[in-house]
């Protein structure tokens, strides 16, 4: 797939209408810093499309964005450790699990992101299972696989898609541009 336009449509915190529009929605989650927003702004050819940080919770709202004038990128704040006050990483997570499991939204796919070196954590693990269990339709993105050892990288990708049970796991680097358009290729698939 190519993106030839990618906008910013809004940031929300909540129930909005754009979500009910029936415009199509494939999901960005993931850990804090796992580079959800450096992915969408690579897949896009877009420097600063999404606000990107060196520090984890950069991303405090359910950002979207209309791709090719046909369907969103929902990019979500990252679960797990975030270097913000704890209220306000609470209400994140709460934002978070709301979206994802109690909002009723439908979802086209959702994309798990990870970070490849580190492997899937507990908190991956976690929103794996959930996501597996409303039936959603998920793709594993072992984002970083620049910082993997080329010793280690063989073994980290299998330890990865075992632990996701046969799920399709993309490894990629944005930093390099591997497997970025493998990301591309299964969006609307």
């Amino acid at each position: 797939m190519n993106i030839r336009t990618a906008i910013f449509m809004k940031g929300v915190q909540g129930a909005d209408v754009i979500f009910e529009d029936g415009t199509p929605q494939i999901v960005f989650v993931g850990r804090s810093n796992v580079g959800k927003s450096s992915l969408i702004n690579s897949l896009a050819h877009q420097k600063d499309l999404a606000r990107t940080s060196s520090f984890p919770g950069r991303t405090q709202q359910i950002n979207i964005f209309l791709i090719n004038k046909s369907f969103y990128l929902v990019d979500l704040p990252g679960y797990g450790f975030a270097d913000v006050p704890g209220v306000l990483w609470q209400n994140i997570q709460q934002m978070i699990d709301w979206y994802l499991f109690e909002s009723n939204y439908d979802f086209k796919k959702v994309l798990l992101i990870i970070d490849a070196k580190v492997g899937p954590t507990e908190n991956d693990m976690d929103m794996f299972y959930n996501l597996q269990a409303q039936d959603r339709d998920i793709i594993i993105v072992a984002n970083k696989t620049d910082k993997i050892k080329k010793s280690e990288y063989e073994k980290q990708i299998q330890k990865i898609q075992k632990a996701f049970e046969g799920r399709r796991v993309i490894p990629c680097s944005i930093l390099k541009k591997t497997g970025v358009s493998d990301v591309s290729g299964v969006l609307l698939q």
